[in-house]
């Protein structure tokens, strides 16, 4: 991308520069979002819904016009916007509000290696409780997704389908459409984990016809703490209260048949987050008015394929994942050093001038590294203000790591 989107970003003028790699963790904030959350809290701040006085009022048609932002950015209705800490939460709140409403003995959850642990452990937690069987689906060895496996492991037992849409681990990126369009086909629900999709690529969650998709707000250049949940409209009347308190009640009575207010509202208990959404509409703004998004597609490939064909020519390197499908529409490169654990290899990117920061370990994703038979991985991800300088000066780090050891 160009250096003027680069300069939106403070953080590229440290003092004691970076190299950030890291933005599959979370994305660094452009200025005018940070100016935006800040003018919220030096000249808006109010709380939302619970009083008449103006700044209150205001303070409401921000939140509330943050939520309509966020609506139209995936293509669904402001009343199917529900706003969450983050993914995990998202993924949670569907668990308890609907899945367990839903899903009893002898049913099934389908799953994939693939999968966050976010979007592992609330299954599993749930297995447990009803006695609810999981299904995991296997992946390929380059990482791919065995979509035979999967029309074969789908059956009419099968309730909920929860499948990340890119993988945070190696970049595989699922063919959600096949898998939505089969799971509705067993009357099967989908969930889909866009944490990793939906800050790189245009969603439209009605041409895509999915039930549930959950996303964090900090991996799209916007605050921590935001997250979105979508959930589609003729699934409202499925739902219940998942946290209880102001905000979500519609009227308290002595004898315990309380009523909630409608969706979005009945699953946002407590003071809700207002300055983060409204962050997180300033950065969607940012993102729609700087960038255009097959334009990011077609850069990050470059990128991607860039770093793959770079480490290729390091012989002690390991590059994980599908690298065809990477080299056309990925946004990171996985990969393990032969004789140097990870946490190694992060350690002395990170103790060079200028310092380069990578993740390293399981990233969150145990399945995946079980199946590929590895304990840890390194992980460089990359993003709108990424470049090729950069990936550079990694690669040579890593090539004088593997020399001395």
């Amino acid at each position: 991308m160009n250096k003027q989107i680069r300069g939106d970003f403070s953080f590229f003028s440290r003092k004691d520069p970076y190299i950030f790699l890291d933005s599959a963790a979370t994305t660094q904030k452009p200025r005018q979002v940070i100016d935006r959350i800040s003018q919220f809290y030096a000249y808006e701040m109010a709380s939302v819904f619970r009083a008449t006085y103006h700044a209150a009022e205001q303070a409401t048609e921000l939140y509330e016009k943050a939520r309509a932002i966020i609506a139209r950015f995936i293509n669904a209705h402001s009343n199917e916007i529900v706003f969450t800490s983050g993914t995990t939460d998202g993924i949670n709140l569907v668990a308890a509000s609907w899945a367990r409403q839903h899903i009893g003995a002898d049913d099934e959850i389908v799953i994939t290696q693939l999968e966050h642990s976010s979007n592992v452990l609330a299954w599993q937690a749930l297995a447990r409780e009803k006695n609810v069987r999981l299904i995991i689906v296997p992946i390929m060895p380059d990482g791919q997704l065995d979509m035979h496996a999967f029309d074969t492991l789908l059956s009419k037992k099968t309730k909920l389908v929860a499948i990340t849409h890119v993988s945070n681990a190696i970049g595989t990126q699922v063919d959600i459409a096949h898998i939505i369009k089969k799971s509705h086909e067993i009357g099967a629900r989908v969930l889909v984990d866009a944490a990793q999709s939906v800050p790189h690529q245009r969603i439209d969650v009605q041409k895509l016809d999915v039930d549930f998709l959950v996303f964090s707000g900090h991996k799209m250049c916007g605050p921590t703490g935001i997250g979105v949940l979508f959930i589609r409209r003729d699934l409202h009347d499925q739902l219940v209260p998942y946290r209880y308190g102001g905000g979500m009640v519609r009227e308290v009575v002595i004898d315990g048949t309380s009523t909630w207010e409608p969706m979005p509202h009945m699953l946002e208990a407590g003071t809700p987050p207002i300055a983060q959404a409204i962050g997180l509409a300033a950065a969607i703004d940012y993102l729609m008015n700087t960038i255009d998004f097959e334009k990011l597609i077609a850069y990050e490939a470059q990128l991607t394929t860039y770093a793959i064909d770079k480490l290729k020519k390091i012989d002690r390197a390991r590059i994980l994942g599908p690298l065809e499908q990477l080299k056309k529409n990925g946004h990171l490169v996985s990969f393990v050093v032969d004789g140097v654990h990870a946490h190694d290899v992060a350690a002395f990117l990170d103790a060079q001038k200028p310092s380069v920061a990578v993740r390293a370990g399981q990233q969150c994703a145990q399945l995946v590294h079980s199946a590929l038979q590895i304990t840890a991985s390194v992980r460089l991800s990359f993003y709108l203000y990424t470049t090729l300088e950069e990936i550079d000066t990694c690669v040579k780090y890593i090539k004088k790591l593997v020399t001395i050891l």
